[in-house]
């Protein structure tokens, strides 16, 4: 089975492995601290230099996920020129079950998602399960 490695150059390789290194962190910390989080982005400029992002809610405290995923794609897509990879991380639930999600899109166009499942332990914390990843659909970069 050919792998999207068979297809990317060692740069987005690098940015894309390098991205996926940032966001799950985040996201396990924030699930930690908090139990949930509101979307985020990670980019990598052209300069090869790894940059957050966030959606601005406006005064809405606790705006929908789409929401917030829709605000950061639409930044991101502004952007796409200075930028050659991104990293959108969200908490979803996927069959019934609680995952973090990072959708991952290169310049180069590769696009992929990756879930790690999780379920919230009382005092033991969180239990996470393994990575799974599939095509993702660019959003960014689109055709």
């Amino acid at each position: 089975m050919a792998s999207w490695r068979d297809h990317a150059s060692p740069q987005a390789q690098s940015d894309l492995d390098g991205l996926l290194n940032q966001a799950f962190p985040f996201a396990k910390q924030m699930l930690a601290n908090h139990g949930e989080f509101f979307p985020y982005a990670v980019g990598v400029s052209q300069l090869g230099e790894v940059r957050m992002f966030a959606a601005d809610s406006g005064t809405d405290e606790h705006p929908p996920t789409t929401d917030v995923l829709q605000d950061l794609r639409e930044g991101l897509r502004s952007e796409r020129n200075a930028l050659r990879a991104v990293a959108l991380t969200s908490d979803v639930r996927v069959a019934g079950c609680d995952a973090i999600r990072v959708e991952l899109e290169h310049s180069e166009g590769i696009a992929i998602s990756v879930l790690l499942r999780y379920r919230h332990r009382n005092e033991s914390g969180i239990e996470y399960g393994a990575l799974s990843a599939d095509p993702g659909r660019a959003q960014i970069w689109a055709p």
